[in-house]
């Protein structure tokens, strides 16, 4: 993918410290070098600088112990990455230079765009409890049984009880 294939930075943030996700990051390859230096020259002003990135290696095409799980090449200069062997928690932390933490689900960048959607926007629910993992089982699961857990939650959360049986 070329500089000119690429579209703006696809990420949906709503930072809080009372959420289990503070938004959502959809990039457009597997190539974490590619990607990565993406998210730091794009990320919004706003909200930080990245300082330093934590990934969860099986969703990128990167070798254990190569420079790019190390560092990344990005416009402004060089930001240390690592991650956790075993760690499969679908996870983008942002360190910002403020040394504030932003935990984002890290969305397949072959997720079909409807799908991705509706994944960034729960990422930056306030009423989201999943995490990024469950986030993605349950996109894979289909519309129809998310909107029904959906709905039955929102109702039970908003005080709603189900019909006693007589």
């Amino acid at each position: 993918m070329t500089t000119t294939d690429r579209v703006p930075l696809r990420i949906s943030l709503n930072p809080s410290s009372t959420r289990r996700l503070d938004g959502a990051w959809w990039p457009q390859s597997r190539d974490l070098q590619v990607e990565c230096a993406d998210l730091i020259d794009n990320f919004p002003s706003n909200i930080g600088r990245p300082a330093r990135l934590l990934f969860s290696r099986p969703d990128w095409d990167a070798e254990p112990d190569r420079p790019s799980t190390r560092r990344i090449k990005a416009q402004r200069g060089f930001v240390k990455v690592g991650s956790f062997p075993e760690d499969d928690t679908h996870l983008v932390t942002v360190i910002l230079s403020s040394r504030e933490r932003l935990e984002l689900l890290a969305i397949p960048s072959s997720t079909h765009t409807a799908t991705a959607r509706t994944l960034m926007d729960a990422a930056t629910d306030e009423r989201n409890i999943l995490s990024a993992a469950d986030l993605l089982v349950a996109a894979s699961a289909g519309p129809s049984n998310r909107g029904a857990e959906s709905e039955e939650a929102t109702w039970e959360n908003e005080g709603g009880t189900r019909p006693q049986a007589t």
